[in-house]
């Protein structure tokens, strides 16, 4: 059990979503950068899909009710166990009255922390994820305030402390480069729109959220006939008539008009969710066969940690 003493920005219980109610209207949601979610999860010998807490931009001030075994990954907060600087990527435990801080934000935009047990929430539609718009799932469709008190579920089995993933199983945060596969509509491009995406950078605007980034960078043209509204998913590039793209994420709706031009591989979905606003990045373009083999390989990190 944790209690919180100060929720951070935004901090909020997510899981791995609602996928299965895509089909309804409902948003998949769900923790933003998968792979640093799953692996704090599997550091500390949970389920893959059990619930962690996503902070975004700066890091919660908890204490320990009891003792438990926690996990911190993705976004380096600076996080601190009783004023001492603690590993990230790494099992360990708190005892009963120990104190998790964060200090200053210095690489990323989004840090998870698992706890062994996994966190116990209000469940909507089988996800215990957090939907802000709905005000469903979480801590009663909200982010975190003080004085919340976090329960965390039963242990599946011994709770054991230093296991860690190594630096270079990890996502290259710094990259600042999303590999992108051609989408539907990629042969609206005209030939400089096409060059400017692949050859300029672009930023993420002040006006992005969970639901998708605006981009700001070059403009791009892709005329063709109005579109009906088609699914579209996590990754998906769309470009609206004024030429800026938007890049769908977790919380995106299920349907839209816009043209794809492309889609980021689900290799780079963890690179894109660690980008604050006013950061900067690029596309670069690979085939499917090599987005698939790149999958694979990051699958394989995470098997790891099961072995």
């Amino acid at each position: 059990m944790l209690r919180v003493l100060q929720p951070g920005l935004l901090t909020t219980i997510q899981d791995i979503g609602r996928p299965h109610a895509v089909a309804s209207g409902v948003p998949p949601g769900g923790a933003m950068d998968r792979f640093a979610h799953t692996a704090a999860n599997l550091l500390v010998g949970n389920d893959r899909g059990a619930a962690t807490l996503e902070c975004t931009l700066t890091g919660p001030h908890l204490v320990a009710e009891h003792a438990c075994l926690i996990a911190i990954t993705g976004a380096d907060f600076e996080p601190r166990v009783n004023g001492d600087a603690a590993p990230m990527w790494t099992g360990l435990f708190l005892s009963q009255g120990d104190q998790l801080t964060f200090g200053g934000r210095r690489a990323g935009a989004r840090a998870y922390v698992a706890v062994a047990g996994g966190i116990s929430a209000d469940r909507w539609l089988g996800s215990m994820s957090t939907n802000l718009m709905c005000a469903r799932g979480g801590m009663h469709g909200r982010a975190l305030v003080a004085g919340d008190v976090l329960p965390v579920g039963e242990l599946s089995g011994p709770a054991v402390a230093g296991r860690n993933l190594a630096a270079g199983m990890r996502p290259v945060y710094g990259e600042r480069t999303l590999h992108v596969i051609g989408g539907p509509h990629f042969t609206r491009l005209q030939g400089e729109s096409r060059e400017a995406l692949f050859s300029a950078g672009f930023s993420v605007s002040h006006d992005s959220n969970r639901m998708g980034y605006r981009l700001e960078g070059p403009r791009l043209d892709a005329p063709g006939e109005e579109l009906l509204s088609f699914g579209v998913v996590a990754g998906a590039v769309q470009l609206p008539a004024g030429g800026q793209p938007i890049l769908l994420m977790a919380d995106h709706q299920t349907a839209g008009g816009y043209p794809v031009v492309v889609t980021v591989a689900s290799v780079s979905i963890p690179i894109a969710a660690q980008l604050a606003p006013g950061d900067e990045f690029r596309f670069a373009e690979i085939t499917i066969d090599t987005a698939l083999q790149m999958r694979a390989a990051q699958r394989e990190a995470l098997d790891l940690l099961m072995r």
